[in-house]
């Protein structure tokens, strides 16, 4: 069959198997007689089709490239590499086990996505299909699953305000400096006189998936990095963030929560010394699990693996090289808070997407 080229939008949230109809039309007048086996491909990868768009965007496209292109097979699909897809009821069936999973995660259990009725199932699916962000905030918010809370912190100043703005020594507990208010990315100046300091932390769970592609150690340019050819140098991780008040902390960093979630990487812990809270998930996890608990019991055996001897020598000599959540290669020293509240995919999820250079074996 004679190779044929389209183009078409899909949002990051989405998924590749909703874009099969559109796609399917606009090539149905050089598709042979037969079923349709629709698969995606990219560099002689197959896609994951769970997987919400633009994470593997941001994971696979080192030097991001638009358009991006994709080869399209509607023959030959590879299910020794892909979980079976029947179409939209399958990404369906995936997203709302997913929400049910975070739900989980967040609130100890699982009822209020299990007590939705079909029709609130049916809108909020709708709406996440069509990226219709009204609708979808009607129904979700009802699951009452969030905002995190925002970190505050506040510092009062004292009358000299002007006089210690302009002073180079450093800040202490007990001292008069001038007040900074910070919430939500907004620092505000205040004169009020007394001294305190307020951090406000919300306890909780925050859902989050990581992907952890292997690069070159000696890799100079990210863009010049291999293309993945095998879901093997990619590590799937599903491993919520618990968050804690810190003593002295004034809020939770992307790299904080980096190096609890991932500490074989962003700290010298060594793998496996994390919270026994957290868990690791195998890349079909999401697609595979029937609910949150069978996903958390694969996710324990997953976890095991990854602390092995082989692999806490593999981290021993990694290096983060990049991290990108949504597209966007966020400041380390960013609230993570917020970057759950606002970066979080429809079903709760913080998807995070991180290179790291290892040496070849």
């Amino acid at each position: 069959m004679a190779a044929t080229r389209g183009e078409t939008l899909g949002p990051r949230i989405g998924y590749l198997p909703l874009l099969i109809p559109v796609i399917r039309a606009h090539f149905s007048n050089a598709l042979p007689p037969g079923v349709d086996t629709v698969w995606f491909e990219y560099k002689g990868l197959p896609l994951k089709w769970y997987v919400p768009i633009g994470v593997l965007f941001d994971l696979l496209c080192a030097d991001p490239e638009r358009p991006w292109n994709l080869i399209v097979h509607f023959r030959g699909y590879p299910s020794e590499i892909l979980s079976p897809c029947e179409g939209e009821d399958s990404v369906k069936w995936s997203y709302m086990n997913s929400l049910k999973e975070a739900t989980f995660i967040i609130t100890g259990n699982s009822k209020s996505v299990m007590n939705m009725s079909h029709a609130d199932q049916v809108a909020l699916w709708e709406s996440v299909m069509k990226g219709n962000l009204d609708g979808y905030k009607n129904i979700s918010t009802r699951l009452k699953l969030g905002p995190f809370e925002d970190d505050v912190l506040v510092r009062t100043a004292s009358v000299e305000r002007q006089r210690q703005q302009n002073s180079d020594e450093p800040e202490s507990p007990g001292s008069s400096k001038p007040c900074m208010l910070f919430c939500s990315g907004t620092f505000i100046l205040s004169s009020m006189l007394k001294v305190h300091v307020l951090t406000r932390v919300q306890y909780g769970r925050v859902p989050v998936r990581l992907y952890v592609r292997n690069v070159q150690e000696d890799l100079e340019y990210i863009e010049h990095a291999v293309p993945v050819s095998d879901w093997e140098n990619v590590s799937y991780i599903n491993r919520p963030f618990e968050t804690r008040k810190a003593e002295g902390r004034s809020y939770i960093t992307l790299e904080h929560a980096l190096q609890t979630l991932l500490p074989e990487f962003f700290s010298s812990k060594p793998p496996g010394s994390a919270d026994g809270s957290q868990h690791a998930g195998a890349m079909d996890a999401a697609a595979d699990s029937s609910d949150a608990t069978n996903s958390s019991s694969r996710s324990q055996e997953a976890e095991q693996a990854l602390a092995s001897p082989a692999e806490a020598g593999s981290a021993k000599r990694a290096k983060v090289k990049l991290v990108r959540v949504q597209g966007v290669e966020l400041d380390m020293d960013i609230p993570f808070l917020w970057v759950a509240d606002h970066l979080k995919n429809p079903e709760y999820y913080v998807h995070i997407c991180v290179y790291v250079g290892t040496r070849k074996q």
